[in-house]
């Protein structure tokens, strides 16, 4: 049986209703941008960290904005981050607070990317940007220098974090000794139990917006169900990098989720899956609001810190 929605979340929700705002699935991609950097610089800044700087990535479509952030000087390890939002919402400075938390958390370098948005830059865009930023981190001209890398990302973020690890997997692309995927939408089928389960109004994420999202990003119906737009569909997941993957309850990506996570561990592939039972979508972003949110982002660190200096933390395991 699902638990009731943690009360700190809850808080979150009843601020929501009593903004009135319309729905996202009723507005406009700028309106929906604007609404959602809005409520994200609400969210308590992050930590201090050595430095932040931002750059420009070198992609197939020109210059990719991107921000390293770095907890210190020797760094073990780097993380190409990709921001939640649907692919069509989102930005450096929303993600800016959980990606800061993040970097200090897993005393990693974090690149968080910047991608191109639809619908004006529809499939397989933004994936596209995904991979050229991870080629390029892990490249000898980028920041890795050869230290381990990992992908993570929440939402269509960990979409595009695990697609990322699929095309390295094909291509024979960079190594990912890990992927942090943080309720990460992995297939376009829209009747799942848990969409029909969260579909109202009151939640942070619903099928309505899910459907206004899918239509943006990948309107043509036969590319929704490319394995890199969704890698629940792909033939094996063999060989992919191990996973942490986060899901939460009250959530309509909850199901595609746990269903990754089987598929994953059938094809052999390291897991820890981590369920909040209590929590709504989004929740991994408000760090200093949720305690939730601060303990899945120290949790998902240390699985980071594990993964890269295996010999000092141990290694994820399947749960």
């Amino acid at each position: 049986m699902a638990t009731s929605v943690h009360p700190q979340a809850q808080e979150i929700l009843d601020g929501k209703a009593a903004a009135g705002a319309p729905p996202l699935w009723e507005l406009t991609p700028d309106e929906a941008r604007a609404g959602v950097e809005a409520s994200n610089a609400m969210i308590p800044a992050g930590p201090a960290l050595e430095s932040v700087r931002d750059i420009v990535i070198p992609s197939q479509a020109g210059g990719m904005p991107a921000r390293v952030y770095s907890p210190s000087d020797h760094a073990p390890g780097i993380v190409v981050y990709y921001h939640g939002g649907g692919w069509v919402v989102g930005s450096l400075d929303g993600w800016d607070p959980s990606v800061r938390a993040l970097a200090a958390a897993s005393g990693c370098d974090v690149v968080g990317v910047d991608y191109r948005l639809a619908p004006e830059h529809a499939f397989p865009a933004a994936a596209d940007d995904a991979y050229d930023a991870l080629v390029w981190v892990a490249s000898a001209a980028g920041l890795a220098a050869g230290r381990p890398v990992v992908v993570a990302g929440d939402s269509a973020g960990g979409n595009l974090a695990t697609v990322s690890a699929l095309r390295a997997r094909d291509s024979g692309g960079p190594a990912i000794v890990l992927q942090v995927l943080v309720y990460p939408v992995v297939d376009c089928d829209m009747d799942r139990r848990s969409y029909r389960e969260y579909d109202g109004d009151d939640l942070i994420l619903n099928r309505r917006d899910m459907r206004w999202f899918w239509d943006r990003y990948a309107p043509d119906r036969e590319a929704r169900v490319n394995p890199y737009a969704s890698p629940l569909r792909a033939p094996s997941l063999a060989g992919l990098p191990a996973a942490y993957l986060i899901t939460a309850e009250h959530d309509p990506l909850r199901d595609e989720g746990f269903a990754y996570a089987d598929r994953l561990r059938d094809a052999r592939v390291p897991v820890e899956h981590r369920h909040y039972g209590s929590q709504i979508h989004a929740f991994f972003s408000f760090t200093g609001v949720l305690d939730d949110a601060d303990k899945a982002v120290s949790e998902a660190g240390t699985a980071i810190r594990a993964a890269v200096e295996p010999d000092s933390a141990g290694s994820p395991v399947d749960d």
